[in-house]
């Protein structure tokens, strides 16, 4: 236990709960928490996001605001999402909000049929604002055609053999003869497209999106290698198009290939967890900290490849701060990697429950498991 005679700083750098909390209401509960044990203690709070859901909510929260924009679901229905505008005035556009896996309607299709066109909507719709530095979150989708869907949006059209047009579905990508992309929005070259993402996969193979992330979007097991030949013959038919090649990109199969479409529009990809924390002023927040506490819903070895939690450790490590994962809950099996990495990781679930009660009190399972962990960590002279 520590004994230090200042009140301690404590950051509290959480991504989102899926399907419980948002990465601010995970922070302000294990804030409370702290609070409750320790009174005087300086909180720090800066939620976090990796690119997937979330996203939107910590790159504006520092001040920025949104703007309500018309897209196409991954049904082909149109539908209201928000944009954000960071405080530079660059947008922020989170495709888990446009096709998103936790959408009904979305995923009530077969993935043959969804399709990627309302992220180039929202791309365009920024465009038209003038907005020439546009973030692209990319985690979270349930759309699997390669960003074909995308890139007709923004102006490319695809020919079958006999010149017939088709509609830019991952069930019409391996009859594609030629793709025309001379319709290509003109904007995009005075734009600068960001992807943000935690995956390194390539577009196809077997590490490609439709081998690693395809059953999770309905992709039948027996289906696999059909799409995953769909995929890769329509980037071919695109890079021998324009002459350039990404497929075999670290991050071409994010989002079910939107990674590749924005590559094939001159966008770059990015950590989405360290560009969140260079906007929430992560780093700053650690200068002269004392403890990180952060988490997510759920932690296994995935966390390790680049996930909110880890890179928030990662710069934790930098300045000699302390770091204990809190999250949902732990896989048993990665928790000698993952402690090897933090000090410490807990869950706050204090016994059996089902998942519905879980959902439930998270807001304070939360708290009394930070609460614990405080007086765990600080010796009773300090709550005084």
């Amino acid at each position: 236990m520590l004994d230090i005679s200042l009140a301690p700083v404590i950051v509290v750098a959480p991504d989102s709960f899926k399907g419980s909390l948002g990465a601010s209401e995970v922070a302000q509960a294990i804030a409370s928490g702290i609070r409750n044990a320790l009174p005087n203690a300086v909180v720090r709070l800066c939620p976090m996001a990796d690119g997937g859901e979330g996203t939107l909510d910590a790159m504006v929260n520092g001040g920025g605001h949104r703007m309500a924009v018309a897209v196409r679901g991954a049904d082909g229905r149109e539908r209201a999402i928000d944009v954000g505008i960071t405080s530079d005035g660059s947008a922020i556009i989170e495709t888990a909000a446009i096709v998103g896996l936790t959408d009904k309607a979305g995923i009530a299709i077969d993935v043959d049929e969804r399709t990627s066109y309302g992220v180039g909507e929202a791309i365009r719709a920024c465009l038209d604002l003038e907005i020439r530095r546009i973030f692209v979150a990319l985690g979270g989708t349930s759309t699997n055609d390669g960003g074909a869907g995308m890139l007709a949006a923004l102006g490319m059209r695809l020919f079958e053999q006999h010149g017939n047009e088709i509609e830019p579905v991952l069930k019409t990508l391996s009859t594609i003869k030629r793709a025309d992309l001379s319709g290509l929005d003109e904007r995009l070259g005075k734009t600068t497209i960001i992807g943000m993402s935690d995956v390194d996969n390539p577009l196809a193979g077997e590490c490609g999106a439709t081998a690693v992330f395809g059953q999770q979007k309905g992709v039948a097991a027996d289906r696999i290698k059909d799409h995953d030949f769909a995929l890769a013959h329509f980037a071919n038919v695109v890079e021998s198009t324009v002459g350039s090649f990404w497929q075999n990109a670290q991050g071409a199969g994010a989002a079910g290939g939107l990674g590749f479409a924005l590559m094939a529009i001159g966008g770059r990809l990015e950590s989405g967890a360290e560009l969140v924390a260079k906007e929430v002023g992560l780093n700053e927040a650690l200068e002269g900290a004392d403890w990180l506490i952060t988490g997510e819903g759920r932690s296994d070895c995935q966390t390790l490849s680049g996930k909110a939690p880890f890179v928030a450790r990662r710069l934790a490590r930098t300045l000699a701060v302390p770091a204990t994962l809190l999250s949902g809950s732990l896989d048993t099996k990665s928790l000698p990697a993952l402690g090897e990495h933090f000090d410490g990781c807990f869950s706050p679930i204090d016994g059996p429950m089902t998942l519905e009660r879980a959902i439930q009190c998270a807001p304070s399972l939360l708290e009394q498991a930070a609460e614990q962990l405080v007086r765990l960590r600080y010796t009773p002279c300090q709550r005084s």
